[in-house]
């Protein structure tokens, strides 16, 4: 009675693995100017996370920057197009609230509802659906097929001086040594049952 048992909890610890791996998405860009399109001449560099919760719908956005030669005038996401193509702004207009504007340098972190009007560009519901629920299935499907990129815009560059496509990042250690474990056990289980209860064709 107990190898059961076992064998359901270790698939269990495997599937509690997964799912905390599935919930949490990491987006990743490393800002230059080189990226924009067309390229801008700035030194700016800088790097974003954009950390998405695909049960809670929260999404956070932090971001880095230095280097500007402008200064801010508006930061966004934009989505959803080819790498290396324009797309339109997807997140709030004229910018991200509260993002630092007039500066050549600096930090931001801020968490959004992805299922809030308010955190999109009305134009960007309006042709995804004319409806939030549509916008942000378009708008994470986006994301996952690397077609959004993040964007800072400056008084010498409207179009952008620096922006970064974002990029998944591989699950976290913790999730994928919770899976391992837990596949591991369930099959060291299943190899230790007596040999009096296999069957052979």
């Amino acid at each position: 009675m107990i190898r059961p048992i076992l064998v359901l909890l270790t698939a269990g610890l495997a599937l509690v693995g997964a799912q905390a791996s599935a919930a949490v998405i990491v987006y990743s860009a490393a800002l230059r100017a080189s990226n924009e399109v067309p390229p801008a001449a700035s030194p700016g560099t800088g790097s974003a996370t954009v950390t998405v919760n695909d049960v809670t719908n929260m999404m956070r956005v932090q971001v880095s920057f230095s280097g500007l030669v402008g200064t801010t005038t508006a930061s966004h996401i934009h989505c959803c197009q080819a790498l290396g193509t324009n797309a339109q702004v997807a997140t709030t207009t004229p910018t991200f609230p509260n993002f630092p504007l007039g500066v050549t340098s600096g930090t931001y972190d801020q968490t959004f509802d992805l299922t809030q009007a308010s955190s999109y560009n009305p134009a960007f519901v309006t042709a995804h659906g004319g409806n939030v629920t549509q916008a942000r299935t378009d708008f994470l499907a986006g994301l996952a097929a690397t077609q959004a990129y993040l964007n800072i815009h400056t008084s010498l560059f409207p179009g952008g001086e620096i922006r970064g496509q974002l990029f998944a990042s591989v699950p976290e250690p913790a999730s994928w040594a919770l899976m391992i474990a837990g596949f591991g056990l369930a099959g060291g289980v299943l190899r230790s049952r007596p040999r009096a209860l296999r069957t052979t064709a």
